[in-house]
């Protein structure tokens, strides 16, 4: 076996659902059809939270709750993945008036495991959504985000180091509020800011090679799909090849010692790899990814993904669960079946979402075809 799936996901309480299950026989293709607004892009956000992070869409824990329920969600699946068959489970309880009412709990085989990342050990998932779409023309917070998210695919342990930078960065600017605050204070948090940042910097340079030699690989293949070039725009993550993390650790503390008036005015910290861009070029064009048409936007962002799911495949021996959500609706019918045609060939598990089932024609017979409607979920007859 070479891929991950999913053989049964039962959501309680989750969003628009208050109990539904889906049972899949294999590893296929998964089609979610109904209008919308019925809830298919709240399934394969359920499939998310089973994934290191917050999932889909980031959302708060209590965000997740069916409004009419108690408070408490569940989502549990049983798969066939890395460490053969299991059941994976996450949720939250019902309120109870302090805090642990939105804690988390995730479960591996009816056992606690403490966070999401032990999940990692059985799965691993990717996604593709619409709210990608203006990734290329927003802000760069948006970019390392997306960045982060690939990292964390292939290194469970990468939401670890980012949370710690963002701790560390936040004691500092708070320090540089205080003009009565002690040097050595600033000394110890810039020390460790210096050693979590070149740890997330390395983290994301390993990453991005590897995508960039995995793009390469499959340079010939899917025409349809524009090739995009990357990298990383920082000086943090140039000076890697060369340097070792002492050296660039040692000179990143000097520049937050030198910087420290100059960031208490701006009342953040402006140098680092908080501030590191991921770049895309589009190859064929050679021409920023922003300055691409809309769809040779679409595309790039599919190549990008089709070739991370690759990247994951060779790195743990099994392709991941794949979510896609709406992607087809605006693809032309070449790049829709060249799509269709990259993803058998990757063998993953794959979700899609899309209102229109005629989208799907050319998977009748190769998918499991479900509808989604007013909160319960059908085989699509």
């Amino acid at each position: 076996m070479t891929a991950a799936f999913i053989r049964r996901l039962t959501l309680t309480n989750f969003r628009s659902y208050h109990a539904a299950q889906i049972v899949l026989d294999d590893a296929g293709p998964v089609v979610l059809t109904g209008i919308n607004g019925a809830g298919k892009t709240n399934l394969i956000e359920a499939i998310s939270m089973l994934a290191p992070g917050r999932g889909l869409h980031r959302a708060t824990m209590d965000e997740l709750a069916f409004s009419e329920g108690d408070g408490s969600w569940a989502v549990s699946a049983e798969i066939e993945g890395m460490e053969g068959l299991s059941t994976l489970g996450t949720g939250i309880d019902p309120p109870t008036g302090d805090d642990s009412a939105t804690t988390r709990k995730c479960r591996i085989d009816r056992e606690n495991v403490g966070s999401a990342t032990a999940f990692a050990d059985h799965l691993r998932v990717v996604w593709l959504t619409p709210s990608m779409d203006p990734l290329f023309n927003g802000p760069a917070s948006e970019r390392r985000r997306f960045l982060d998210r690939l990292v964390l695919a292939v290194d469970a342990q990468h939401s670890g180091r980012v949370n710690a930078l963002e701790r560390s960065l936040r004691s500092r600017n708070r320090l540089l509020e205080d003009r009565n605050s002690d040097a050595h204070w600033l000394d110890a948090i810039e020390h460790e800011t210096a050693e979590v940042a070149v740890a997330v910097a390395a983290a994301r340079s390993e990453t991005v090679n590897r995508l960039a030699a995995a793009l390469a690989a499959t340079r010939d293949q899917a025409p349809a799909f524009a090739m995009p070039d990357i990298a990383l725009d920082g000086w943090m993550e140039k000076m890697l090849p060369a340097h070792s993390a002492r050296e660039i650790e040692d000179r990143y503390r000097e520049l937050l010692r030198d910087n420290r008036a100059r960031d208490a005015a701006a009342g953040r910290t402006l140098d680092g790899p908080h501030r590191t861009d991921f770049l895309v070029i589009h190859a064929g064009k050679n021409i920023p990814a922003a300055e691409a048409s809309t769809g040779e936007q679409k595309a790039l962002l599919i190549r990008l993904v089709l070739a991370h799911a690759r990247l994951i495949k060779e790195m743990t021996g099994f392709a991941p669960v794949m979510l896609l959500d709406e992607v087809v609706a605006h693809l032309d019918p070449m790049r829709r079946a060249a799509l269709y045609d990259a993803l058998a060939a990757l063998g993953a598990q794959v979700f899609m979402t899309g209102a229109d089932p005629a989208a799907f024609s050319d998977l009748a017979g190769r998918a499991a075809m479900f509808e989604v409607r007013n909160g319960t979920v059908a085989p699509l007859r």
